[in-house]
Parts: structure tokens; C-alpha cells; sequence
């Protein structure tokens, strides 16, 4: 039993306290305190647990950059109550006793729920299909698709993978990369890659997959996730597609609202990442988008690596970025104290609508009498400062290396049991 006192849901109205028992919210209102474990939350806001659709947990295989336990730790510090783990692992989640392998371990840690992503197609490799239906009828109950990494770039197998998935109810999320047009690319295709020397990645390789498989999904009548958008014109295929009635949802990484191509002229391998970081106007754009819902949620696309793939030249670094423990700070920044979302705004791309997009029940729910204790406590007034090597990750690829960023999380309830707290997770 626990009592959290003087908590503001979603920032909003007075504080209350909120006692958590068997794994629910029991009684919300001014309670006392007696033999509970009391969580002092004066100056808090509570908000439901975060939910990431897009981690890279990195096991099994390169268990020396991340495992299920650190991943989770990092996570549940940054308020997820429920991850996503993408199938680009070594060997490859494309079958059911790799996905049941990563469902196990996130059970045993018992921090976030992992949610293992099956492959769509075997190896990563685009040229045959997956076995969706023994990995979605596995231990696993696998729920989402990807070959994250990779573009299923083949039309005929990305509509066959669609066809399969209304059959089994689940969901394609696809990585949106023509790889014709982004042979050697190395940065956003624009004005700071030309000076730089750097083989640019135009930002039509993205849309136009995003437009072909927004087409795909209509014609079959399947669901379709995007990843990681990082352009305006994505966000206006986005805006026309969900116009015409298709079924698609869509994430953007912290890193896209924050960061943008100016961070490149150091040819600092930190701020390498796929999609890249686009131009300043794709950054105001995505913002935009992600207040009107037109793209649906944040996913972190946290991708830890070991120092030897990232302390190198640029061409030769792995693309990607740490996020789990900074998401939270970065949407503050960006779209909170930009006003462009309120705390109930938060809760919807952090919470309600990847619970939503993923069918999770018991995630992403009102705080409320009756519903399960998945909740983070919050100090929006606190800042903190980033040091790579101080967080939970075995890896410290961040590029928020040194910035003071907004918001503290002060604690994390995953079914009422507290998996962190003060900046330390349960162990």
C-alpha cells in the first residue's frame, strides 16, 4: 500500500492524494497516512506512466551497449511504465523463440512491461515474410511488427504484410527509407551537409514510402504505423492520409523536435542518427504536427551503442542516440514551454495515445479510482543536468551531453509497485 500526498493530476486543479493498493488507485481525495509507504509529491504532477514504441534493448546479442535490465532501469527513470524492444537484435526477432526469449527477461526485470516487436520479414532482410502469425500466437502475444533498421522497401511484400496483419489484428510500423536514394547519405540532404562534404539524405526518401504505404494500407484496409517521422512533407502526407480515412499513426523522437542539422558542423558522431536531424523548419514543422495530432506520439528510438561504434570518424559511426531518461525533459522544452501542449497534452503523446496505438488496456489510463497504479511523479520546476555517464544505459551516446534540461522525475509506479524513485531504480 502506498500513498502518494499532494499530488496534481495532469497539472491541473488542487492536490490530492492518491493511495495505491493491489496494484490499483484505491481512493483519490485528502486521505491520512498510517502504515502506508508515503511518497511526499508536493509540487508534483501526476501523470499515467509513459509508453515507448520504438527502444532498442539491444538483447540478445550485443548485450555489451544494453541489456533488458539496464534498458528497463533507464526506462522506468524516465517515467515508462511499458517499452517497446525493436527486432534488429543478434539474432534477429523474427521468430517465436526470440520474441518469447525478450518477453521473458522483461517479465524476470520487472521494471517496465517489455513488449517484444517481431520482425516482418525474416532477417531484416525484405524478401520474405516473417512468421507474424507464430510470434502474434507466442507467450509473447507479439502486437507490432517492424524491420526497424531497415525499409521494407519491396511494395508487394510490404501489401502482403499489411494483407497478414488485419488478419491477425496487428500492427506494421514501418522504418520510411527509399534505400535507392540514400546510398552513402550521410546527413539531411540540405545546406549544412553540402558544406560539410557530407552525401546528403533527401528528405523524399522518407515521404515517398510514407505516401506509397499510406496508399498500401487504405487499399487493404490494414493499420499503419510510421516511425520515427522526421520531415514536414511526411507530416502533410501524414495530415492528407488520416484526411482520406486511412488507418495510420505516426511517432517523432525527441531528438527531431530539439535538435536540428546546425548540430553536425563539430562532425561530432553523437548527433549521427537515421532518419538524420533535418533542417530548423522540419523541426518547427514536426512540432506543429505533433500539437495537432496530426503526427500521433513521442517514441524515444533510444539506440545505445558501445564507444568504439560511435568515437570514430563520422562515416564509419553507428546512427543513433540515447532517450529513454531525457524524453520527458526534451517534450517539456519543446512543446510545453512552448506552449504548444499542456500536461493533459503530455499524458496524450506520452501515454494515452502509444497505449492506444499498441492495445495496451491497462496502459495510458485516466488517473482515477479503480484504474491500475501506472503513474510518474513529476517536478516541473526542477532542472537537472545531463552526464552521459551517469545515466542507467550501459552505453552514454547522448547528444544532450552538459545541457540543463526541465522536469525531474521524482518516482515511477508500474501496478502500484514503485520501480523508481529520487534517481534510482529498483533493483
Amino acid at each position: 500500500m502506498t500513498l502518494i500526498k499532494g499530488a496534481v493530476p495532469y497539472g491541473e486543479g488542487d492536490p490530492v492524494d492518491i493511495l495505491v493498493e493491489d496494484g490499483q488507485i484505491s481512493d483519490i481525495g485528502n486521505l491520512k497516512s498510517d502504515d502506508q509507504d508515503v511518497i511526499d509529491a508536493r509540487g508534483l504532477i501526476a501523470l499515467p506512466g509513459f509508453v515507448d514504441l520504438h527502444t532498442h534493448l539491444r538483447e540478445p546479442g550485443r548485450e555489451d551497449t544494453e541489456t533488458i535490465e539496464t534498458g528497463s532501469a533507464a526506462a522506468a527513470l524516465g517515467g515508462y511504465t511499458a517499452v517497446f524492444a525493436m527486432a534488429n537484435t543478434d539474432p534477429i526477432a523474427d521468430n517465436p523463440v526470440v520474441v518469447e526469449h525478450v518477453w521473458r527477461r522483461g517479465r524476470e526485470v520487472a521494471l517496465v512491461d517489455v513488449h517484444p516487436i517481431g520482425a516482418v520479414t525474416v532477417g531484416l532482410k525484405g524478401e520474405r515474410l516473417a512468421e507474424l502469425g507464430a510470434m502474434a500466437r507466442s507467450n509473447a502475444n507479439v502486437r507490432i511488427f517492424s524491420d526497424d533498421g531497415m525499409c521494407v522497401a519491396d511494395p508487394l511484400i510490404m501489401r502482403r504484410a499489411l494483407e497478414y496483419s488485419r488478419g491477425l489484428d496487428v500492427l506494421i510500423a514501418q522504418h520510411a527509407e527509399e534505400p535507392r536514394l540514400t546510398v552513402g547519405a550521410q546527413a539531411h540532404e540540405g545546406e549544412t551537409a553540402a558544406r560539410l562534404g557530407l552525401a546528403g539524405w533527401p528528405a523524399a526518401a522518407e515521404e515517398s514510402i510514407v505516401a506509397r504505404d499510406c496508399l498500401l494500407a487504405g487499399h487493404v484496409g490494414a493499420r499503419l504505423h510510421v516511425c520515427h517521422v522526421s520531415t514536414a512533407g511526411t507530416a502533410d502526407v501524414l495530415r492528407w492520409a488520416k484526411a482520406r480515412g486511412t488507418q495510420v499513426s505516426a511517432e517523432v523522437t525527441p531528438h527531431h523536435l530539439l535538435l536540428d542539422d546546425d548540430r553536425l558542423n563539430t562532425y561530432d558522431p553523437v548527433n549521427k542518427v537515421n532518419p538524420p536531424l533535418r533542417a530548423i523548419s522540419d523541426t518547427k514543422s514536426l512540432r506543429e504536427a505533433l500539437a495537432e495530432g496530426v503526427i500521433d506520439c513521442v517514441a524515444t528510438d533510444h539506440a545505445p551503442h558501445a564507444p568504439q561504434d560511435k568515437d570514430c570518424e563520422w562515416s564509419a559511426a553507428r546512427p543513433g542516440m540515447l532517450g529513454l531518461q531525457t524524453a520527458l525533459s526534451v517534450v517539456i522544452q519543446t512543446m510545453v514551454q512552448g506552449g504548444l501542449l499542456d500536461w493533459r497534452g503530455v499524458a496524450r503523446v506520452m501515454s494515452e495515445r502509444p497505449a492506444e496505438i499498441a492495445g495496451l488496456p491497462d496502459h495510458g489510463r485516466p488517473i482515477a479510482v479503480g484504474e491500475p497504479a501506472n503513474l510518474v511523479l513529476v517536478d516541473p520546476k526542477a532542472t537537472w543536468t545531463v552526464n552521459g555517464a551517469e545515466l542507467a544505459s550501459l552505453a552514454s551516446n547522448t547528444p544532450y551531453e552538459g545541457m540543463e534540461l526541465p522536469g525531474v522525475i521524482k518516482a515511477t509506479l508500474l501496478r502500484g509497485k514503485v520501480t523508481a524513485r529520487d534517481g534510482k531504480a529498483a533493483r
